[in-house]
């Protein structure tokens, strides 16, 4: 129990880092770099998430073949015709060829982890994997946007209030949550409300858009503790990669239907290109990595803890940022 209260602690440590960072790249993004296309960049994040994944499994993969070499150890026998010293020199000479540093190295990506596996999915576990690839991808996109249209103060304000939208939505799902939590949460949303408060400049797109996105934030981390904790019971990383890939698809559709990838085109050579400037590509790129490294870290926290947690965290975390 210890342990895994430990390991919970560390995974909502890493996301809190985490999720700063990519906030701060995406601003970055937005005003500096002026790459304003929240759709494309949600594009570049799930691609990130997709090469991402496939890098963990592939890492696995070879980690389990150097496992898999590590343990084969010829047998040896002090039969007829062999004495202790030459059966000695045999074993010495059939020893692996790396022997302590593999099993040092080896299941290290697995010991961070836990046991990763592929599960395999049909049916209508597919259609939950895509609806929850689309809550996903509109979560991302639609957060991207409101930094657009909205003071980051404003945006931190009205996230405040997505533990109390958890709570409703985990009661229409027939999930049991105390009286004590839920008179626990209010205190908690005013303290950050009252602690995010300062610029709170807005257009009305932008309070409809930030509306938008926490009742999307809320429901991605309930569908989420559904996914991880439910019937299917995906590892993080798995459900990632099955989702990621959809994610992306859908992202850039929206990205091509709002412009946003015409102009990203006509602007290439201008100013994008690294070819021209290596730092705006640099900034998203790295903003896409980091949202991989946000996203395993999220799902993680979420499996080991709920998802009412992980919003009161991201409530924290919206303090952080005003301070930052």
């Amino acid at each position: 129990m210890a342990g895994t209260s430990n390991s919970a602690t560390v995974w909502l440590l890493i996301w809190v880092v985490n999720n700063i960072g990519v906030t701060l790249l995406n601003k970055v993004a937005f005003a500096r770099v002026n790459f304003k296309y929240p759709y494309f960049l949600s594009f570049v994040h799930m691609f990130c998430n997709t090469i991402g994944s496939m890098i963990v499994f592939a890492k696995i993969n070879m980690e389990n073949a150097q496992t898999s070499v590590a343990s084969i150890i010829p047998s040896t026998s002090t039969g007829s015709g062999t004495t202790p010293n030459d059966t000695k020199d045999k074993q010495h000479s059939q020893q692996p060829a790396v022997p302590a540093k593999s099993s040092f190295n080896c299941c290290h990506v697995q010991s961070m982890l836990g046991a990763i596996t592929r599960r395999k999915i049909s049916g209508r576990d597919n259609i939950y994997v895509f609806l929850f690839s689309i809550i996903f991808s509109l979560n991302i996109a639609v957060g991207n946007a409101s930094l657009r249209y909205v003071s980051v103060n404003f945006n931190q304000v009205l996230r405040s209030a997505v533990p109390a939208i958890t709570i409703a939505m985990s009661l229409c799902l027939g999930k049991k949550v105390s009286k004590r939590r839920i008179v626990a949460v209010g205190p908690v949303i005013l303290g950050v409300a009252m602690a995010t408060y300062g610029d709170m400049t807005y257009t009305t797109l932008g309070l409809v858009i930030t509306l938008v996105c926490i009742v999307l934030a809320a429901l991605k981390v309930t569908a989420s503790g559904e996914m991880l904790t439910g019937n299917l019971k995906m590892h993080p990383v798995d459900l990632l990669s099955k989702m990621a890939p959809l994610a992306m698809v859908q992202c850039l559709i929206l990205s091509v239907i709002m412009g946003e990838f015409g102009e990203i085109v006509k602007r290439w050579d201008v100013d994008l290109s690294p070819s021209v400037d290596w730092y705006p590509m640099t900034v998203v790129v790295t903003s896409g990595f980091c949202a991989f490294s946000l996203n395993i870290s999220s799902l993680m926290a979420n499996k080991l803890t709920s998802p009412l947690t992980l919003c009161i965290t991201a409530n924290v975390k919206q303090v952080l940022m005003i301070a930052i």
